[in-house]
């Protein structure tokens, strides 16, 4: 267990920031606080687990909130205390003495928002209406792929029937190589008689009557 203090800086004030770090602290077993700075920077002292601490950092460079930017990390660590029980967001987005510039910032960072949230749903709508083209175009696929199995089943049954065909054709060539051996050997009986008529005629001649 160790205990860190990281700096994020960037736009990283009013875009749910520090809410996105608690859930994603809560996940990781990890306890403290994230707080705004003056600076415009955000300040995260925690305690948990190196590894987990590492995963935390992370995340945070490599996927921040939709609206954060992030401008930089820097993380110093310690040993562990267990001050911590939890993981809370501290102190608000708009300072407790807030002059009437304050709340124009705040507006203005909204309406910069609010154009950036346009543009995602647009991106949004985009991709809905890519997934239903791709959706379509399984479906077609998918009815392709039935009629081909339906005719690859015909092939399957026409190739059954070939099968049964050719079992009846070796069927009557053997029934022809038996009449062939069978005509062979009459006509080699049939050759045998002649000769015998033969010489049964021969011997006859020149008997007296």
């Amino acid at each position: 267990m160790i205990r860190a203090d990281i700096i994020v800086k960037g736009d990283v004030q009013m875009v749910g920031f520090r809410t996105f770090i608690k859930n994603l602290a809560d996940s990781l077993s990890i306890k403290g606080y994230a707080k705004n700075l003056d600076d415009g920077s955000v300040s995260i002292v925690c305690e948990g687990e190196k590894n987990n601490i590492e995963e935390l950092v992370n995340e945070i460079r490599g996927n921040p909130p939709s609206f954060a930017s992030i401008g930089g990390i820097s993380a110093e660590y310690a040993e562990y205390t267990g001050e911590f029980v939890s993981f809370e967001r501290t102190n608000g987005d708009i300072p407790k003495e807030a002059t009437l510039g304050d709340l124009l910032g705040v507006m203005q960072s909204f309406d910069a928002k609010a154009e950036t949230l346009v543009v995602i749903l647009n991106d949004m709508n985009s991709t809905l209406k890519s997934v239903k083209e791709d959706t379509s175009q399984i479906r077609e696929d998918t009815s392709q792929i039935r009629e081909d199995t339906s005719q690859i089943k015909g092939i399957k049954e026409d190739t059954e029937v070939m099968k049964e065909k050719l079992t009846s054709i070796e069927e009557i060539h053997k029934e022809l190589l038996d009449l062939r051996v069978k005509y062979n050997q009459l006509s080699d009986d049939v050759t045998e008689i002649k000769i015998a008529i033969s010489e049964l005629s021969e011997s006859r001649v020149g008997v007296p009557a």
